[in-house]
């Protein structure tokens, strides 16, 4: 009697944890340097956008702090989509088994959202919709304000709605799958990778909906005031 040989089981950290992955290999490199790498970024270019938004004011004016934030904010949107999200669009096949940074840097992730190992359908279309579409129209925001554009906060209240309901739909798809791919109630992966990090595009843009939504509505009533006084 001849026994059929079984697959190797391939050992990952991932949930749940009878999960199967072809041709996974794990990370030769530590959290802190993705960490380093997303946060130390967003910071050059928190400062960047500084000094571009502090010249352009001798142009246009001071654009004050809160103003500057939200420069800030889209400009480092435009790094996370381009770079991050970007990579996931294109490369997402090959990451269990790539053992570039890009690549490591989802696999560590994973740890806190397992959909991004397993090709997960909805996961691929919301990340190729925000780099083809969300990534433009964050640089075209920034720049919209950096040169005082008067649509700019018409593409701050688009850009923002669709990162807001972007990340409503991934954790709503989660919740609906029971929090499944993630171990739940860990301290790093499930609060601080999955439920603060997709926690600020819930936080953040509603701000900036809502401080748009209130530039809006102030142009519009000057405008149907001074249509008043014209009759």
């Amino acid at each position: 009697m001849v026994l059929e040989a079984k697959p190797d089981v391939v050992h990952h950290p991932y949930w749940p944890r009878n999960l199967e992955l072809q041709n996974y290999i794990p990370n030769d490199r530590p959290s802190w340097q993705f960490l380093t790498f997303v946060f130390s970024t967003s910071g050059i270019l928190l400062l960047l956008t500084w000094f571009v938004a502090s010249w352009r004011s001798k142009t246009w004016g001071p654009f004050g702090t809160w103003r500057t934030l939200i420069i800030s904010w889209f400009t480092i949107c435009v790094f996370i989509h381009t770079v991050i999200d970007g990579w996931f669009a294109l490369y997402y096949m090959e990451i269990p088994g790539d053992q570039s940074f890009l690549s490591q840097l989802f696999k560590e992730y994973g740890k806190g959202d397992s959909r991004y190992m397993i090709s997960d359908n909805f996961i691929i279309c919301v990340e190729t919709v925000t780099f083809c579409v969300l990534t433009p129209l964050s640089l075209w925001t920034a720049v919209a304000f950096l040169s005082r554009q008067s649509h700019r906060y018409v593409l701050q209240l688009v850009v923002s709605i669709g990162q807001l309901y972007g990340d409503v739909l991934y954790f709503y798809t989660a919740y609906r799958d029971g929090f499944r791919h993630s171990e739940k109630w860990h301290p790093t992966y499930f609060w601080f990778y999955f439920v603060f990090l997709n926690g600020l595009w819930i936080i953040i843009p509603s701000i900036l909906i809502w401080d748009a939504w209130k530039h809006l509505s102030g142009c519009q009533r000057v405008m149907d005031a001074n249509k008043v006084k014209k009759h």
